[in-house]
């Protein structure tokens, strides 16, 4: 098996045999595609650490070229990635242009009218990892609301997903809507970003039947067939590509009682619990730009290591594994506080939940997934821009 390495964090993560490897180029890196169009013009941009050409953020590039970039709008983390999961972004200005930076996570997630006043196109480039409680998506939902309202386009450069090989997952009940849920897609949906949106677009799902003016610039060398080694750390929490595979299977756990790593130099690639047996342990502490759960700082935690053997076992099932959290369960007693309210926001569905307490297998559980698969592939193959 071939053994790729992650540039950002020099980890080395192995290769999924059934993908292939290509040059790719994103959608920023084609400027020859889009500069034309932003010259002369007062601009928008929502980005965040992952927005680059090549090694060179995107604003900065903007800027150095000529280029009237007039507000930055960050998503959660922030701009340069200054902020933890969850942790409120301030307004203020980007300490390398001078140029003023709103916020839009916490209470202000969709840019007002005063925020595109004077700005005569948004242009939006983060890297997502297809998955639906990451909220980029969500915050692309929103910027598309405001700019159509106020009749500015969305010039969108698209970028691979790395987990756009599969979907998987159940599909959002409308009841869980939230900020980390907000359309009825799986929760491992197979899109870009750039085809999410033309989807957010063509399914009408826009407050009061908007429709965004969205351009979007698409890639070069990309299928998805295609694996995609993520160049920069999308956020904080996934610092390699080990946690971006098994984010969507470990990211239910935070909807519990276990710890998934955070506060470790592994975050979303183990799992454990004090109460929990087993030769692995970790001790979660507190680190600049990352949260944990206040109950296990500095407390060794006993559970399983997968970044070897996870990995084996997602390569081998090619979807979610769900295995992870129903053994947990029964591992720790079927113990009522098991599960916290964030379980059924997260799963988009309380029905999961229920399964797992009422005994059902993973195998089981997957069965009742097929009709809501089935039905959102044909959906979802109406916005491909890569076969």
């Amino acid at each position: 098996m071939v053994i790729l390495v992650n540039s950002w964090m020099g980890i080395q993560a192995q290769s999924i045999p059934f993908l292939k490897l290509s040059r790719i180029k994103c959608g920023a890196d084609r400027t020859e595609a889009y500069f034309s169009v932003l010259k002369g013009k007062n601009i928008g941009l929502v980005s965040n650490p992952t927005s680059r050409v090549g090694s060179v953020h995107l604003v900065d590039t903007l800027v150095h070229s000529g280029m009237k970039v007039m507000k930055i709008f960050a998503p959660e983390h922030g701009f340069r990635g200054e902020g933890e999961a969850g942790a409120t972004i301030n307004n203020g200005l980007d300490p390398v242009t001078g140029i003023p930076v709103i916020s839009l996570y916490g209470k202000h997630k969709k840019p007002t009218p005063a925020d595109l006043g004077r700005l005569d196109l948004v242009v939006f480039d983060i890297q997502d990892v297809g998955v639906r409680f990451y909220t980029y998506i969500s915050t692309l939902h929103f910027v598309m609301e405001a700019c159509a309202a106020e009749g500015k386009p969305l010039l969108l450069l698209d970028r691979p997903n790395p987990n756009g090989f599969y979907i998987d997952g159940p599909i959002l009940d409308t009841a869980f809507r939230s900020f980390v849920g907000m359309h009825p897609v799986p929760v491992v949906y197979g899109l870009t970003i750039g085809e999410y949106a033309k989807m957010i677009n063509g399914e009408g799902w826009l407050q009061n039947g908007l429709k965004c003016n969205l351009t979007v610039i698409g890639c070069e060398g990309y299928d998805h067939g295609t694996q995609y080694i993520l160049p920069v750390k999308p956020s904080p929490n996934l610092p390699n590509q080990v946690s971006v595979y098994l984010y969507p299977s470990l990211c239910f756990f935070e909807g519990s009682v276990i710890s998934i790593g955070r506060g470790t130099e592994f975050p979303f690639q183990v799992f454990g619990h004090p109460d929990l047996t087993g030769k692995f342990s970790f001790t979660p502490e507190s680190k600049e730009g990352i949260s944990l759960h206040p109950l296990y700082e500095k407390r060794l935690c006993y559970g399983s290591d997968l970044r070897q053997e996870g990995m084996k076992t997602f390569t081998e099932k090619q979807g979610i594994i769900l295995d992870w959290v129903v053994d947990a369960w029964s591992a720790l007693g079927k113990r009522n506080d098991f599960f916290t309210d964030y379980f059924d926001t997260l799963a988009g569905t309380s029905q999961l939940r229920l399964q797992i307490q009422q005994g059902l297998s993973p195998e089981q559980i997957r069965l009742g997934w097929e009709p809501g698969l089935r039905k959102y592939q044909k959906m979802r193959e109406k916005y491909f821009l890569y076969d």
